[in-house]
């Protein structure tokens, strides 16, 4: 019976970094993924294809020039559903050739099958050829992702009512589309079709959304997609989803109905975790099937097994997974490294896309924390002129009592590569006197820290090197 160091269930973000980090420090890997193909969700169907889509849709409809040639401007007129997988298709072929080679590379083995433990240290795997493998391990990585959540009472078909996996593989863009469920997923494939000029509904039960980013960047952002002719439907539970062949009909429970040709259910995810046969190591799982770990060494209840990614649930990010991996390898190989940094930034990747990292305005009152802001807009900086932004906004909270950055919020164009600018600042405990005193590249849009920096710090109280600096000067 083979036995490994190290064996990870599911090749996705955690899974990968495990793996590699296992490679480099020739032990003894094994990767077990239950698909045809190395990535997991996060190469096949979620993280990669959906940025993947968004590029191509803000190309395709020449989104970004029209500001400058009108609204009805586009690149390519008639755009169709093949003319989005081609260049998804070119993606995720590349993305599965690095990881193989990255695998390969390392001495890392791989078995395409599923799953299940038997023992405290034993899996059995029914491998895609039909054959059953036993194996053994001394340390497991569960590594296994979510799959989508599909309530009995939704009529899905696979054509014109689907889930977040299938959307990907829809045979036509429909002329209306309703999505349920704003979270980020939601909120991301909404936005992307609105921005195609489909008419598209987002429909969520809550009267909120998004609830860990600030409130007055959510407020930016609601303007910002309504103006781009998304109808943004808040507080409105779903009584009843029909399928009538020609269209879907909605029926919501303050007596309304949409009618619309596709309907995306995107409200919530569940770990993957049923088939893996927790029970015979002693684990169990919480209502949504996800793991509970130790958030420093992501060993579960059961000490040599570790869980990282998606299944552990929040934050539930691929750069957060891979960091979880990494860590959780080490951890398992009893190899020392470098814990994780305090601050990691989130990133929706919608239109207009949305970072944060740090504090939001709401969580600095809860704590009690003396705060000032400052504020920047996209369209005062020159980059912004010149890009042709009407829209765009980045929020800086600062601490009265040490100055010290607190959090960015950012809604705009560029706004996930923007937002590393404040995850280094707040990881090095910088404060409000760094974006006065330094100097930004002319023009770019990074220089909305420059102009955040210096609303905020021109309504604080002058600090005493300041002062001396001036009484000095004046001597």
């Amino acid at each position: 019976m083979p036995h490994y160091d190290l064996i990870i269930i599911g090749s996705g973000p955690a899974g990968r970094a495990a793996a590699i980090q296992g490679g480099k420090l020739k032990r003894r890997v094994l990767v077990i993924d239950r698909e045809n193909r190395l990535g997991g969700v996060s190469v096949h169907t979620g993280t990669i294809p959906s940025k993947t889509l968004r590029e191509t849709v803000l190309n395709l409809s020449g989104w970004r020039e029209r500001s400058f040639y009108g609204r009805s401007y586009r690149v390519k007129d008639d755009i169709h559903a093949g003319d989005l997988r081609v260049r998804l298709t070119k993606t995720l072929d590349h993305e599965v050739d690095v990881l193989e080679h990255q695998f390969n590379r390392n001495h890392v083995e791989t078995l395409m099958g599923s799953a299940r433990f038997t023992g405290p240290h034993e899996l059995e795997v029914a491998t895609h050829a039909g054959e059953s493998v036993r194996l053994t391990a001394d340390r497991f990585l569960i590594a296994t992702g979510t799959h989508t959540y599909r309530p009995d009472d939704v009529p899905f078909n696979g054509s014109t009512i689907l889930d977040s996996d299938e959307f990907l593989d829809m045979a036509r863009i429909p002329r209306s589309l309703v999505v349920v469920g704003a979270g980020v997923i939601g909120v991301e494939y909404a936005t992307m079709f609105a921005a195609l000029d489909v008419r598209v509904t987002l429909i969520e039960p809550r009267e909120t959304f998004l609830d860990f980013i600030d409130r007055q960047t959510i407020s930016e952002f609601k303007h910002q997609v309504r103006e781009n002719g998304l109808d943004l439907r808040l507080g409105a539970a779903i009584e009843k989803i029909e399928d009538e062949d020609s269209h879907i009909e909605v029926t919501l429970a303050n007596g309304r109905h949409v009618r619309t040709e596709m309907l995306l259910y995107a409200a919530g995810r569940l770990g993957a975790t049923k088939s893996l046969g927790l029970d015979a190591v002693g684990l169990a799982t919480d209502h949504r099937g996800r793991l509970s770990v130790n958030r420093k060494t992501y060993q579960t209840e059961v000490a040599h097994i570790y869980a990282a990614g998606d299944v552990i649930g929040h934050p539930s990010l691929a750069s957060t997974s891979l960091q979880q991996g990494r860590i959780a390898a080490c951890h398992a190989l009893q190899t020392p490294t470098l814990p994780e940094s305090p601050w990691f930034p989130y990133g929706i990747y919608s239109v207009p896309e949305i970072s944060t990292c740090g504090m939001s305005e709401e969580e600095a009152q809860q704590r009690g924390i003396p705060y000032e802001i400052g504020i920047a807009r996209f369209r005062e900086t020159s980059r912004g002129h010149i890009m042709g932004l009407e829209h765009g906004l980045l929020k800086m909270l600062v601490s009265l009592k040490t100055r010290r950055l607190l959090g960015v919020q950012i809604v705009g164009e560029g706004a996930t590569e923007l937002i590393h600018i404040a995850q280094a600042v707040l990881n090095l405990k910088g404060t409000v006197d760094y974006f006065v005193e330094n100097t930004f590249n002319y023009p770019t849009l990074a220089e909305a820290y420059k102009i955040a920096g210096l609303d905020a710090f021109n309504r604080m109280p002058i600090p005493d090197a300041y002062k001396v600096a001036r009484a000095t000067k004046r001597k």
